[in-house]
């Protein structure tokens, strides 16, 4: 009596195995690009909820944060070592994280604040947190726990206010967390006319300066890219140009520029940035490289 065999001959399970790889391949893209917009979405949603909370600073103070790269309690002021990044998280958080004083004098090393000393006595003073500390994904600086080994030249115990790109695993409070890169903060100088390097040749003559970040974008792997994904020097690393502009020379300089003219109005001659009156926020966007075509902004769309 004959019996009938039952299973998969090696051929069959081979056969198999193959398609089901190929579906694999075929599916993990399509995986990937959702769990890629998802994380698009968020970070515009945190965007979304910075703008509102600036709002809010706007509407107790009077105006909108402050975001070049001085430290103002000494004289003359100390430059590179409190950029547009770190006033905007001791606006929105204050210092250290437990609201803003409104006699700061936006300095990296104002004693009315102790981030990481004893707990101060004015907190009645202060206003905020405009963010709440939960969702702030707020990272220190320097060590310990911080972004960077050694920040020099910006000041280690302030703090920056992070993307939801989560580019480098650290241990903060003995629990693994992921840290994503600074959002870049920009206050528009409402006097000025231009964005223009020949009109304007001093950054600060500009409706944006191109240095408010750059101390922090100099750090490590905060490199910032030219179209063809070659990196831009950094003029403070670079030797000083003794022409009277120097800064129209700078490619980077000249991408920044690019990066934030609207090009609506391009078509009618007109180089202009967005939000000329307020404030731009950039995030660098999955790949962690500002200036490329994956950041999240709160202009150009």
């Amino acid at each position: 009596m004959n019996r009938k065999k039952s299973g998969l001959t090696l051929v069959e399970l081979l056969i198999t195995i193959a398609i089901i790889a190929m579906l694999v391949g075929l599916l993990l893209p399509a995986l990937s690009a959702v769990r890629k917009a998802a994380k698009e979405v968020k970070q515009q949603a945190q965007i979304t909820t910075i703008e509102l909370a600036i709002s809010a600073f706007k509407n107790d103070y009077g105006d909108y944060p402050p975001s070049d790269q001085f430290s103002h309690d000494v004289t003359p002021p100390v430059a590179n070592d409190y950029c547009g990044a770190q006033k905007l998280s001791e606006a929105l958080l204050g210092r250290d994280l437990l609201g803003f004083h409104p006699k700061s004098t936006w300095s990296a090393t104002d004693p009315t604040f102790y981030p990481f000393g004893p707990k101060p006595a004015n907190l009645n003073e202060r206003k905020g947190p405009y963010l709440e500390l939960a969702t702030a994904n707020a990272f220190r600086l320097g060590e310990p726990e911080g972004l960077f080994a050694n920040p020099t030249p910006l000041n280690p115990d302030t703090f920056v206010i992070c993307d939801v790109f989560g580019r480098k695993s650290m241990s903060v409070g003995g629990k693994p967390v992921k840290m994503g890169t600074p959002i870049l903060y920009y206050r528009a100088n409402t006097s000025s006319k231009t964005i223009i390097p020949s009109e304007a040749p001093s950054p600060d003559q500009r409706i944006y300066n191109v240095l408010d970040n750059y101390a922090l974008i100099a750090l490590g792997h905060l490199t910032l890219r030219r179209p063809d994904g070659t990196p831009m020097p950094h003029p403070l690393k670079e030797p000083p140009d003794p022409r009277p502009s120097p800064w129209d020379s700078e490619p980077l300089y000249e991408n920044f520029y690019r990066y934030i003219r609207d090009t609506k109005l391009l078509s009618v001659g007109k180089q202009w940035p967005y939000r000329p009156d307020s404030y731009i926020l950039i995030s660098a966007g999955a790949d962690g490289l500002y200036g490329t075509p994956d950041d999240i902004r709160n202009f150009g769309y």
